[in-house]
């Protein structure tokens, strides 16, 4: 049963596109189509660090990691997965899992606060939400 009182940050609402839930998390994709970004937030209220979730909770989250890692792995096919968990914008606990390609702009350094997001058009935000959803196996919001 999932906490009522969990609240996402009112920078990754801006900042995302929802996609749906997994068993622990709720999928965002980062609305920004230089990156094949995922964020995976744990649907709890409070947590600000990794080490905030219970050890069973932790091992869903890495299994969720995995889950998300592999769907961007089989849609782009990229050339490196990052995984982070910075939170030093946002304090609100999440996961990044990024796709990375050796031709991105950013490459080799990390994409945060690289030049500037360009949103997805909305004919591609359905189209790739779907079938970022599909693979993950995703529940709707």
């Amino acid at each position: 049963m999932r906490d009522q009182t969990f609240t996402l940050d009112a920078t990754l609402e801006a900042d995302t596109l929802s996609l749906g839930r997994m068993g622990l998390c709720r999928v965002l994709l980062m609305n920004d189509m230089r990156f094949p970004w995922l964020i995976l937030v744990p649907e709890k209220p409070g947590l600000q660090e990794l080490i905030d979730l219970s050890a069973p909770e932790r091992a869903v989250l890495i299994e969720e990691i995995a889950t998300a890692s592999e769907a961007l792995k089989s849609a782009f096919s990229p050339d490196k997965l990052n995984v982070a968990a910075l939170g030093n914008r946002v304090k609100q606990l999440h996961i990044h899992v990024i796709a990375r390609f050796v031709s991105d702009e950013a490459w080799p350094a990390p994409v945060f606060g690289v030049g500037t997001a360009v949103p997805f058009p909305p004919h591609m935000q359905g189209m790739l939400s779907d079938k970022l959803s599909a693979a993950m196996g995703l529940e709707s919001l």
